[in-house]
């Protein structure tokens, strides 16, 4: 494949948009090796498949021998991002921010690597700047600019608060290009606002032109942006067999996203693939998931595990045990004492709503009692078993 035909690939599979032009960066990329770097704010312990996309994005420059460096945003994690929010992120202490950070690099690693990443935290410089120098940049910029963002936007309407922290996250990200002295940022769309006050942080004290590539969001099990404050995400460090049911779960409509986004399928394939019946396209995704982080054996497990329980409704291949006494239990205590249910009330709610089942027949009686007997199965929902053993 000619060097021309390899750029043109990498500025299209997913990339939403190149800022100020694509061809301007496709001239620089033909000419040289570019510093192109993606920022992260550890702001939780889990990476999910939405962090994925910008991290697969920036392991293709890395591929060709770009100079790549990731930046943890060690600083800017304290403070909060605004973007896509219509309520004030909570704040995070250092030593949160710490762990999180620890957590992050272990993750990364199943896409980037490492030994060709230059990893760097902004708070590193952000702690050492004089309170002199932060107004040098905050004096290039006005109030009614950053509050042109979408979120505030919505935020006024609804008379809620904006905060001044807020409205400078952009500028305490954006001035991270400065010390990085950066040729290209990627960032989600999500971050185009943030990418752009770092592009004219770059243009006012390097005088350098910074290109920026933006990528798709990738949207959650619900179909609503993934998130861990919706529960719909999934993480990077989820367990083979929890990760393949999670992808089987997405919308119909989400499948071809998928596809495109989390994996390094060929597009002419992901297309032959797309012919097939959603559960068979699932099935393959799926797969092709696990194995780009577990390896190849363990989604083969995941996947026949999945079959075993799913389509041919039999039982997990590996059952947790619980042991209890020999003694007659209410179903709804022992559902609550194992952990199977948060509580008594929402063990009657899931008994009621047909989600329980004794040794594979479905309960529907909330004071159901029991005596036990050694190697009887309680199921909750499609994926918690447990087996019972005597004390």
């Amino acid at each position: 494949m000619s060097k021309e035909k390899v750029v043109e690939n990498l500025l299209s599979r997913r990339v939403v948009e190149v800022l100020p032009d694509k061809e301007g960066l496709k001239t620089l990329l033909l000419s040289k090796k570019i510093k192109v770097y993606f920022g992260i704010d550890p702001t939780s312990p889990y990476l999910h498949l939405g962090h994925s996309v910008p991290l697969r994005k920036l392991k293709e420059f890395q591929d060709l021998g770009h100079k790549t460096y990731l930046l943890v945003g060690s600083f800017t994690a304290q403070i909060g991002d605004p973007s896509g929010r219509e309520t004030e992120r909570k704040p995070l202490s250092f030593k949160e921010v710490k762990e999180n950070m620890k957590k992050y690099l272990l993750q990364v690693r199943k896409i980037l690597d490492l030994k060709k990443t230059k990893v760097v935290y902004n708070h590193t410089w952000w702690e050492k700047m004089k309170l002199s120098e932060f107004f040098d940049i905050l004096k290039n910029f006005t109030v009614a600019r950053l509050l042109e963002r979408d979120m505030f936007e919505k935020r006024i309407k609804a008379n809620k608060e904006i905060w001044i922290h807020e409205l400078l996250y952009p500028i305490l990200q954006g001035y991270d290009s400065v010390v990085l002295k950066t040729d290209l940022e990627i960032g989600a769309t999500d971050q185009t606002f943030n990418m752009l006050v770092g592009r004219k942080l770059e243009e006012i004290f390097l005088k350098k032109e910074k290109f920026i590539l933006t990528t798709p969001i990738l949207l959650g099990l619900d179909g609503r942006k993934m998130s861990k404050s919706f529960d719909n995400t999934i993480n990077l460090l989820d367990p083979p067999f929890e990760m393949f049911g999670k992808v089987m779960k997405i919308k119909d409509d989400l499948i071809k996203d998928y596809f495109e986004l989390c994996t390094d399928l060929d597009l002419e394939e992901i297309q032959e693939i797309l012919k097939l019946r959603p559960r068979d396209q699932k099935l393959r995704l799926a797969f092709e998931i696990v194995k780009l982080y577990h390896g190849e054996k363990k989604a083969k497990l995941a996947e026949r595990e999945f079959l075993k329980i799913f389509v041919k409704k039999d039982l997990p291949s590996k059952i947790p045990e619980f042991k209890v006494l020999p003694k007659e239990v209410l179903l709804i205590e022992l559902l609550k004492k194992t952990g199977l249910a948060s509580s008594k009330s929402e063990a009657k709610r899931l008994i009621l709503q047909g989600g329980v089942k004794f040794n594979q027949k479905k309960i529907s009686d909330p004071f159901f009692k029991f005596k036990p007997k050694e190697g009887d199965i309680i199921q909750v929902g499609k994926r918690k078993f447990l087996k019972l053993g005597l004390k």
